[in-house]
């Protein structure tokens, strides 16, 4: 099991991998696949701690193997990144770090913790859907930019509709 507690500046530089790490499996289920890049991940932890979100690690035998950054909005705690090392993972640490989002979310008076998820990621789909929850309501529409493949197939309210992912070798970004 492990030890789940709220982030510490001591923290930071094994933090910083698993930050690379987060951001580098995003873009691979984007089609971008690339090498973990250490000094945006140390980019989007200065931002992070800077703009005051919340952030919570797991620790097993010293070692950090996991995190969740968390932003709170006028009350609304949302899910900005969850992460557990792929050599932790099926061990209840994402469930032990995502408990803190909701008790966080709780402490705001509020039922539940708001997530943005891509398609692609069925594993925090699952993930969710095992922890009850549900869409809501929300899904960005565009036209497929020239060069986009429509790559995925998403049904919603008896539409089937279908997706793009990047274009070859073009970067993914992430709002």
């Amino acid at each position: 099991m492990a030890t789940v507690r709220a982030a510490q500046p001591h923290d930071d530089a094994a933090l910083i991998p698993l930050l690379a790490a987060f951001r580098a499996e995003l873009d691979a289920l984007l089609g971008a696949a690339h090498a973990p890049n250490l000094e945006a991940a140390a980019r989007d932890l200065e931002d992070y701690q800077r703009r005051g979100f919340p952030i919570f690690v797991a620790e097993v035998k010293g070692q950090l193997v996991g995190f969740l950054v968390c932003r709170v909005e006028e009350g609304t705690v949302w899910a900005e990144a969850l992460y557990v090392d792929p050599a932790h993972r099926r061990r209840g640490i994402g469930s032990q770090l995502y408990a803190q989002a909701e008790a966080l979310a709780q402490e705001h008076g509020e039922p539940t913790v708001y997530n943005w998820v891509h398609p692609n990621n069925a594993a925090i789909l699952a993930f969710l859907a095992r922890r009850g929850y549900r869409v809501l309501n929300m899904i960005e529409v565009r036209r497929p930019l020239p060069g986009e493949t429509l790559a995925g197939r998403l049904d919603v309210g008896g539409h089937t509709l279908a997706y793009p992912v990047p274009l070859e070798g073009a970067d993914a970004t992430e709002t």
